[in-house]
């Protein structure tokens, strides 16, 4: 009689073990943050051939490591009066791509004079193309894309900015 019990016994243990084992939770991924836009400064774009304001905008400054690398990544959307500005230590030619950027931009690509060198429109999300400056540049401003075109945007037009 002792051994149908022990045998009882032992099933049970086994199968609390196997069903403790089966049912453990999937690991759960971190799930990335929104990342907010925090006003840094006003940034206005001039048009070289009569000194008009074409857009003043609010902007984030990128002037370190990390922000340069992150930049607008990981955001859903950005408002149309925004942008932000990248500040490079030195001038020279610049290349961006769109990994892990979830909507459209336009950059624009500035020397250290603060004039347009060049532009790149309509940047598609997720895209890790190259998307160069096609000339020295020690700033870039991401936009939202649309924006050049409809500030008829040239190069020669300027930009002024003040930090907050």
């Amino acid at each position: 009689m002792k051994r149908p019990y022990f045998k009882i016994v032992c099933l049970s243990a086994s199968l609390f073990v196997l069903g403790a084992t089966s049912c453990k939770d999937e690991p759960k991924k971190p799930k990335q943050a929104e990342v907010t836009f925090k006003k840094e400064g006003t940034l206005e774009l001039i048009k070289k051939t009569n000194d008009s304001v074409i857009a003043t905008l609010d902007i984030e400054i990128a002037d370190n490591e990390f922000e340069t690398q992150t930049g607008l990544m990981y955001r859903e959307s950005m408002k149309a009066n925004r942008g932000m500005l990248f500040i490079f230590p030195d001038e020279q030619p610049r290349s961006f791509y769109m990994k892990n950027t979830r909507f459209a931009l336009d950059l624009i690509y500035l020397d250290t004079d603060k004039k347009v060198v060049s532009f790149q429109e309509n940047a598609q999300p997720f895209n890790e193309g190259s998307l160069p400056s096609n000339a020295a540049a020690k700033y870039v401003l991401e936009v939202n894309a649309g924006l050049v075109k409809q500030w008829q945007l040239a190069v020669g037009d300027s930009m002024a900015f003040k930090p907050e």
